[in-house]
């Protein structure tokens, strides 16, 4: 009976997880992005001590943003109405997860930036050499494909919507250039954060879905790499 009750304990915990998985867009993101940093972490020389900081780091994104879903499910299932004190207790569970989000960053930064600096100016002094209107060009030749595409989806316009976006695609054309030119890690960080906030504010507006920016995203950086790699 012993061995019959931790079983179930376990299946319950297991449906926990997938629950969340299954109905937190957030926690999928988490997921993905625990799997992409251990699996380059194998790549790297990481002593005992900094994978234990990464496993702990990680736990602790994915442990913060099950409690918030919890949370979010009991406050759901007491009231549904609009209350100022459910409403306090969603954004403390919410600004727990972002403290802790915040914090796999910069345990990520430190364990890795060091790593992958040498071999990053490596390749952005060979980019840099390139003639600067490559990037001009590789800009148009970005803003003219996402044209094509919106046409080809049906999309009447290059700003409202639609399959790609347009935005992320030269947010990350630019953001990508600047990486290539600048020769500077510390600005290419921030000229990727910026275009992480573009695609943000298209998601948060609604004025594009997760997937389109994606495509959006990875359209514009796979159109300026190319261009700077036969042209430069």
């Amino acid at each position: 009976m012993r061995i019959k009750r931790l079983i179930d304990s376990l299946n319950y915990a297991f449906e926990g997880i997938i629950y969340g998985l299954k109905t937190q867009r957030n926690m999928r993101i988490h997921f993905f992005v625990a799997i992409a940093v251990l699996a380059a972490s194998l790549f790297f020389d990481l002593t005992r001590t900094e994978i234990l900081i990464l496993f702990l780091t990680i736990s602790m994104v994915i442990v913060a943003e099950m409690i918030n879903t919890s949370i979010e499910a009991t406050i759901d299932l007491i009231t549904d109405k609009y209350n100022v004190f459910a409403k306090t207790a969603k954004n403390v569970a919410a600004g727990a997860v972002l403290i802790a989000t915040i914090n796999s960053i910069i345990v990520a930064y430190l364990i890795f930036f060091h790593r992958i600096n040498p071999y990053t100016l490596q390749v952005l002094h060979h980019v840099r050499q390139s003639p600067l209107h490559i990037t001009f060009i590789a800009l148009i030749v970005v803003i003219f494909i996402v044209i094509v595409t919106k046409s080809y989806f049906g999309v009447k316009t290059f700003l409202q919507g639609g399959m790609p976006s347009g935005h992320a695609a030269v947010g990350f054309s630019l953001a990508t250039a600047i990486t290539f030119i600048s020769e500077n890690v510390f600005l290419a960080t921030l000229s990727v954060l910026m275009a992480l906030l573009i695609c943000q504010s298209r998601i948060e507006t609604k004025i594009h879905s997760f997937f389109e920016v994606v495509i959006g995203g990875v359209l514009g950086i796979l159109i300026t790499i190319i261009f700077f790699q036969i042209f430069g």
